[in-house]
């Protein structure tokens, strides 16, 4: 599989790659057997860059991932995990639902802080079992996730303090790159015209239905040479899904306008001869910014699925003709 390289770093990725949600049992449970198997089918297709984090099952997925890496060559892939939330121990009874199912037994609190991420990645560390992560990630912070009030006292945090940890973990060589992840598009914009930034995880917000980064950050990006690692191509499923009654658009069900869209774009696809899943998948990596486009599933029949719309042929000259199409949310 070919690779790109992540911002002005040394690392390289592949063009597609795993992330860990799902693995951590978001929105149904993984048992271990499956999470392991569809692991292994990833590295059997040879996906070679893998990303999680402490909030993916309150550090179930972390420790999946590192049992599963632990006797892989440390040359041979690239790891990230990210950074922003500290968890504690809390009876059975007193986890929170934050979507995981049979999450490990913890309650989180968010913390962008120096100390904070210091902390989050020695966590890490210890429930990766390595001894070495590439890429971290300031995870969620912005007004997507806190609210714009409550992201006034995160985003001073990661600006007075967050940064400078990661830049001395990057420098002592505890990390290759650093970087946000995200959901939003003005996040990026606020923290990348103060601070330069490896790589942004950008999630659903580049995507042939959600094309929000497309005005301003990819710019910027090309401009600083930040890579883009790009999730939820399929914005919540629907672009997989298609137009149907219960399909999901931005982690909710698709309201009218967004059911009527990807109609329009159904029936592009239809007489392209192709499926809007594969035209959805490739679209990402048309964009030179963009270093991978990020898969997650659970279940090994699904991963091979979506790794079979990359050999489905898309005429770069079909994009186009979905742009009448597309939405920019109203937060990026």
């Amino acid at each position: 599989m070919e690779k790109r390289r992540i911002g002005r770093t040394a690392l390289e990725v592949t063009e597609v790659s795993f992330g860990g949600a799902a693995i951590g049992g978001l929105y149904r449970a993984c048992p271990r057997e499956a999470a392991m198997e569809t692991l292994q089918g990833a590295w059997d297709a040879g996906l070679r860059y893998f990303d999680t984090a402490p909030f993916y099952g309150f550090g179930l997925s972390e420790r999946r991932f590192g049992d599963f890496l632990r006797y892989k060559p440390r040359d041979s892939y690239v790891l990230s995990t990210k950074v922003g939330r500290l968890f504690r121990p809390v009876p059975e009874d007193q986890v929170p639902d934050h979507s995981y199912v049979d999450p490990l037994p913890f309650a989180l609190d968010y913390d962008y802080s120096y100390d904070g991420i210091m902390r989050s990645v020695d966590f890490s560390y210890a429930r990766l079992g390595l001894n070495k992560i590439d890429i971290l990630y300031v995870h969620d912070v912005g007004a997507y996730t806190h609210g714009v009030e409550k992201n006034k006292l995160h985003f001073r945090q990661l600006m007075d303090g967050g940064l400078k940890a990661l830049e001395e973990l990057k420098r002592a060589g505890t990390i290759s790159a650093y970087g946000l992840g995200v959901n939003e598009v003005q996040i990026c914009l606020d923290v990348m015209r103060q601070a330069p930034l490896d790589c942004i995880l950008l999630a659903s917000r580049y995507s042939l239905l959600d094309r929000s980064a497309e005005a301003e950050l990819l710019p910027l990006c090309r401009e600083q040479q930040t890579s883009l690692v790009i999730g939820g191509v399929f914005n919540s499923g629907i672009l997989a899904t298609g137009p149907v009654q219960g399909a999901h658009f931005d982690y909710q069900p698709a309201g009218r306008d967004i059911l009527d869209r990807v109609d329009a774009m159904e029936k592009i696809a239809g007489e392209g001869g192709y499926p809007l899943a594969a035209a959805a998948f490739q679209f990402p990596l048309h964009e030179p910014t963009v270093a991978t486009v990020l898969t997650g599933t659970a279940k090994l029949a699904n991963l091979t699925r979506n790794l079979e719309l990359l050999d489905t042929d898309v005429p770069g000259t079909e994009y186009a003709k979905y742009r009448p199409y597309t939405v920019v949310q109203s937060l990026a």
